[in-house]
């Protein structure tokens, strides 16, 4: 007679018996309660952080913190900003038309046949009148660039005109002696600021000298290959494409040269003076 084969014992459950619903709800309750003060005492930081914010004295429009963020920023990107660096220059097929975006300055009626820009002279109360004519006459620049706006967007543009830096050679307003001198080698009695004003004054940046000189920088007449039209800037616009697209002035209307930054439309709205990319 065999022996019987033991019968196997059951084996032990490796997961843990099952929580009972009510022990369930109850951390999730719990958990819920946790979950809901964290992110009211968060919220309440927030509020007061904001409130704090607010309540400080003002730089240029905006509290005084917020301002020294975006003046850090403008350093920082100054700081990168050379002469030698170059924005990419692309195929001229990829050229489109940019979006028509904003028209502070741009809402009066303008005579292109009257049009001039009003320049005065640094450190003197003299201004000079230019036409168009007076700005093609100068070496014509062409070029291929990205168009980046602040909102977010960029198209590649396809842009003609003279560079800022041979007009101030021909016409060097934008020194104390009003000697001429070579872009590449400034002399020591150069302006360290310009700013440009549409002609109704409505909209105006600031531009650092390294800006002005900067061989991308152009008097633009001539977009895609064809005159400028009115809601982008004709008869003549600043083109300046290692700057977002709140630098790029539309029909200019006046340039002045200063020792200290001049006042810049989108800086008094809160975003950096600097503009760089």
């Amino acid at each position: 007679m065999s022996e019987e084969s033991p019968v196997p014992a059951p084996a032990e459950n490796s997961q843990a018996p099952l929580r009972p619903e009510a022990e369930v709800l109850a951390e999730a309750r719990r958990r819920s309660r946790r979950s809901f003060i964290g992110l009211g005492l968060a919220g309440l930081a927030g509020l007061g952080g904001w409130k704090w914010l607010i309540s400080q004295p003002e730089d240029d429009g905006i509290p005084r913190p917020l301002r020294q963020v975006l003046d850090a920023n403008g350093r920082l990107s100054h700081a990168y900003y050379k002469q030698t660096r170059l924005a990419p220059e692309f195929a001229s097929t990829r050229a489109r038309t940019p979006r028509k975006n904003g028209t502070y300055g741009l809402k009066t009626e303008l005579d292109p046949a009257t049009w001039r820009m009003r320049v005065q002279g640094y450190g003197t109360e003299k201004v000079q009148e230019f036409t168009l004519a007076d700005v093609q006459a100068l070496p014509k620049v062409d070029m291929v660039t990205e168009l980046k706006c602040i909102e977010g967007w960029s198209v590649v543009v396809h842009w003609a005109g003279a560079r800022l830096s041979d007009f101030l050679a021909k016409y060097p307003l934008a020194t104390r002696s009003g000697q001429p001198f070579d872009p590449r080698n400034p002399p020591a009695d150069l302006a360290p600021y310009a700013g440009l004003a549409t002609p109704d004054g409505n909209y105006y940046v600031g531009l650092d000298m390294d800006t002005v000189l900067h061989p991308q920088t152009l008097l633009c007449y001539e977009m895609n290959g064809k005159p400028l039209t009115p809601e982008h800037g004709a008869p003549l616009r600043l083109v300046t494409p290692l700057k977002y697209g709140i630098k790029h002035l539309k029909r200019i209307g006046t340039m002045t040269f200063a020792d200290a930054r001049p006042k810049d439309l989108w800086a008094e709205m809160g975003y950096d003076w600097d503009s760089g990319h």
